[in-house]
Parts: C-alpha cells; sequence; structure tokens
C-alpha cells in the first residue's frame, strides 16, 4: 500500500479570461468562469488559479461552448509583480468570487 502527499501550497498563477459566445451561452459560460475567476467587465474575468483549477476551468468550458461558434481566450501570467491595471471610465465586476 503507498501513500500519495498532496500540497496544500500549490503554485497559483493570475489568469485573464476573455471570451466571445452567442448570446444564447453568455449566462453559462460566465456562470462556469465565475466559479473559479472574478467578474470584471461585459466577457471578461480575472483571478489567481491554480494549475488543477485552470485545466477543470477550460473542461468546463469547453463543454458549455460551441467550440464551432465561441471562443475564449486565456491570457496567462505567472506573476503580477511587473504588470498593473487601470481603469478608465467606471468600474464594472467586482472584487469577490462568487461559488
Amino acid at each position: 500500500m503507498s501513500l500519495l502527499w498532496l500540497s496544500g501550497s500549490e503554485e497559483k498563477m493570475f489568469v485573464i479570461l476573455v471570451y466571445d459566445v452567442k448570446q444564447e451561452r453568455v449566462a453559462k459560460v460566465l456562470k462556469t468562469a465565475r466559479k473559479y475567476l472574478t467578474w470584471v467587465q461585459n466577457s471578461v474575468l480575472e483571478g489567481e488559479i491554480s494549475d488543477a483549477n485552470l485545466k477543470k476551468l477550460k473542461k468546463e468550458l469547453s463543454r458549455v461552448m460551441n467550440l464551432e461558434e465561441d471562443s475564449a481566450i486565456i491570457c496567462q501570467l505567472r506573476t503580477t509583480r511587473y504588470s498593473s491595471r487601470e481603469i478608465i471610465g467606471i468600474e464594472k465586476g467586482g472584487t469577490e468570487i462568487i461559488i
């Protein structure tokens, strides 16, 4: 019998998800993505995520999207150390993750 040691300190990355899907799938895609990331504005989410959860997110998105008609772009940053974020106009979305 072997034991598997799981570490709770899995390294996370910062991602930005941008999607363009048909209107009838927008709610499903948004609901799926909000399980892992924070909604920023229409069709844009961002946040820290583990590699395992990023794989889950991609798999779930593939199920709710029509891959012949829809698209999603995931930009991965291993660190936010050299990044900045500026908002011009009103801030949409929020800082909380709703599960």
